[in-house]
């Protein structure tokens, strides 16, 4: 499977990333390591993932967009109290949680939530990408120094 998805590469890397940001529980990290650690261009690695992995949240914006009243009422049960306080909680904290929706477990809520909510899709985009791409270039830069150090 490794041999597979490095000789697919990018495209296998901004297919792992779309999925891993959608509620299918995978991670894309580790392929960006091994593309990097096989001599993949870092300044193409980064972006793509990104795009993968932001174009993954879109997905989930959108359910919460298109699906919110399914999604909140019929699948998910949550009573009207309970959605005024969900509602009141991301107001507080605004949008700019979005930077965080690569962290595991509460990323893909965030999406959903700021769907659900119809946050602008400028915002989310420009606010979920950044957080994305910020993490991989981390991720990158520390696979690379590793690289370097041996």
């Amino acid at each position: 499977m490794e041999t597979w998805l490095i000789e697919h590469g990018y495209p296998a890397l901004f297919l792992l990333s779309f999925l891993a940001a959608t509620l299918v529980p995978l991670g894309s990290e580790w392929l960006l390591a091994v593309l990097l650690v096989n001599g993949f261009d870092p300044t193409i690695v980064v972006p793509v993932a990104t795009l993968g992995n932001s174009c993954g949240a879109l997905t989930t914006y959108a359910i919460g967009l298109w699906g919110g009243p399914f999604l909140v009422r019929r699948l998910l049960r949550i009573d009207p109290d309970r959605q005024r306080k969900a509602e009141r909680t991301f107001n507080r904290y605004g949008s700019w949680a979005l930077l965080f929706s690569w962290v595991p477990v509460l990323g893909d809520p965030l999406c959903l939530v700021a769907g659900i909510l119809q946050t602008r899709f400028c915002s989310f985009l420009l606010l979920v990408a950044s957080g994305k791409f910020l993490r991989y270039l981390v991720v990158a830069k520390i696979i690379l120094t590793s690289l370097h150090t041996v």
